[in-house]
């Protein structure tokens, strides 16, 4: 039985589709891993929980959380969300070139709060992954009633 050499040369052209799609994946996974790896990337000089110590019911106290832009690309934070109402940041609106520094501010109020405190303020950034928190605590100690006479 012979074939004919259309269904050999439409073979032969299916096969080189196959591997040429084949290939293409792999050029797109590095270029994925290529790009990944090149992402801005934001580097807090401290790590771990921040600690405010013990403060009185009422307190507002602040810290600044400094960073670098660790990666090859700008820095943009979309947004950054708190746990509580209590606690307000503030971060930097324009793109954060890469190897710049900035910072972002944390405002804890007490207000209200008594015991230990363990707050998380989330940062959304075009970064893998793509949120960071950062984390602080307090211990909030009830205000001195004054004597009444």
């Amino acid at each position: 039985m012979r074939v004919p050499n259309w269904v050999f040369i439409l073979a032969v052209a299916g096969l080189g589709f196959g591997l040429g799609s084949c290939d293409n994946r792999q050029q797109a996974e590095k270029a994925q891993a290529s790009v990944s790896g090149k992402m801005p990337k934001i580097s807090f000089a401290q790590k771990g929980v921040f600690d405010f110590g013990t403060l009185t019911e009422g307190d507002t106290v602040e810290h600044v959380f400094p960073f670098t832009n660790t990666g090859e690309f700008p820095l943009i934070i979309n947004n950054i969300t708190a746990s509580c109402g209590c606690t307000t940041p503030e971060w930097p609106r324009e793109p954060i070139s890469p190897g710049a520094s900035s910072s972002i501010r944390v405002r804890f109020n007490s207000r209200g709060k008594s015991g230990e405190q363990n707050k998380t303020v989330t940062i959304f950034a075009n970064t893998e992954p793509s949120m960071t928190d950062l984390q602080f605590k307090a211990l909030v100690n009830p205000k001195a009633v004054a004597a009444q006479h």
